[in-house]
């Protein structure tokens, strides 16, 4: 296992036991996708891939971390925290120069060991593990008594000032709040968040990532952000109330079409529908109706591609493929949900799939997708799973 890798690569390292080792993992999003900064609904779940780290205290103020899977090492001191021109490292000194930001007090430097089994550039937020996890870390070595939701807020800053990245709160909001069997809707508008089950063992969640990312990403992501706020200003001269797409209705955004170009409120459609499928889909959980859930995903797709157009052809072919598949007599109602999952323009879907037609599945759909682009598609199967959290070191021991 790769727990038990990185405790030998510890002892090897530093010549003895780490004193915590600690589990952090990626996370998938069900549905709701660009609602969050509409503040809307997300529907986000750790899974079963995940960063493991190995850590103890040292006795002076030097902090030594060693990144396993790139094999290299990064020290410095608790008295000179910079950003390091090695990009890796920022993500963790990120987070621990958040942590000394907010007056939290830590009085030795630590030895870190860490690596993982996250896939990189598959959209499963490898790097939001990676800060959920030192913060974890750091949080109960030094016994900071800081909140999962303090974690998170850290995690977060520490990507915008150290790496550079303006994300939002969902990646590691999920990585830390993770529980198994489990989906979090999160409340992006006030981070209030409540359980939902998924515990379907007839199915399996199967991520299939296109080996693309197209170039039109950031700028067509600002430009969809900027389209929002258009509509919104545009909406406010009818209905003052409205402080986002979160308080729009369709009733209420259709009065005002006239008013509106053709792509705002193409935009504004989505996300409005976008939100309301999230409840839609949480109350089909509620209900155990994986049916309607994944029918929800695929509208949700469809208006990703259509209205919101942050899809590519790869993307839409997979899922086109997944309904072709479900419609085969070999593998007749096969997959009854799939979509885009994340920002667009490449990265995955995600595929609820079942579970005794995965490989059969798997080997149909990289077929099409090899012979209509000429590449390798790459598939996870994934689990949810809890959260961040410390693994018994007997266990990986003995």
């Amino acid at each position: 296992m790769l727990n038990e890798l990185l405790l030998q690569k510890f002892k090897d390292y530093f010549g003895d036991n780490p004193t915590l080792l600690v589990r952090a993992p990626g996370r998938i999003n069900l549905i709701g996708e660009h609602t969050d900064y509409n503040n809307g609904f997300v529907l986000p779940a750790a899974i079963d891939k995940a960063i493991y780290f190995a850590i103890s205290p040292r006795n002076d103020q030097n902090c030594i971390i060693h990144a396993y899977d790139l094999d290299d090492s990064y020290e410095f001191s608790l008295n000179n925290i910079q950003k390091s021109e090695k990009g890796w490292v920022n993500f963790l000194i990120g987070v621990l120069a958040e942590i000394l930001e907010k007056g939290k007090k830590i009085n030795t430097g630590f030895n870190v060991v860490f690596g993982g089994d996250v896939p990189l550039g598959a959209g499963l937020s490898s790097s939001a593990a990676v800060e959920s996890g030192i913060g974890f870390a750091i949080n109960e070595l030094y016994n900071l008594e800081l909140s999962k939701l303090d974690l998170a807020l850290i995690a977060q800053q520490a990507e915008h000032k150290y790496a550079g990245v303006n994300c939002g709160i969902m990646d590691m909001f999920a990585s830390i709040h993770g529980k198994a069997n489990s989906v979090i809707k999160l409340d992006c508008q006030d981070l209030s968040f409540a359980y939902f089950p998924f515990d379907f063992p007839d199915y399996t969640l199967v991520l299939c990532n296109t080996g693309v990312k197209h170039n039109l990403g950031d700028t067509e992501y600002n430009q969809r952000r900027a389209e929002c706020e258009e509509g919104i200003r545009i909406l406010q001269s009818a209905f003052p109330q409205v402080d986002s797409l979160r308080d729009v209705s369709m009733r209420m955004l259709s009065s005002q079409a006239d008013k509106l170009s053709p792509i705002v409120y193409q935009r504004c459609k989505y996300v409005v529908e976008e939100i309301e499928r999230v409840n839609i889909a949480c109350n089909a959980l509620e209900n155990g109706d994986l049916a309607t859930f994944g029918q929800k995903m695929y509208e949700t797709h469809e208006g990703l591609s259509q209205d919101y157009e942050v899809s590519c052809p790869e993307l839409d072919f997979l899922v086109e493929q997944t309904l072709n598949i479900s419609l085969s007599e070999e593998l007749r109602g096969a997959v009854i949900g799939a979509r885009m999952m994340g920002g667009g323009f490449g990265g995955c879907t995600i595929n609820l799939v079942k579970a005794d037609t995965i490989d059969k599945f798997i080997e149909k759909i990289s077929l099409a997708y090899h012979q209509a682009f000429n590449i390798e598609l790459q598939t996870y199967k994934v689990n949810i799973a809890n959260g961040v959290e410390e693994i018994e070191k007997e266990l990986v021991m003995n």
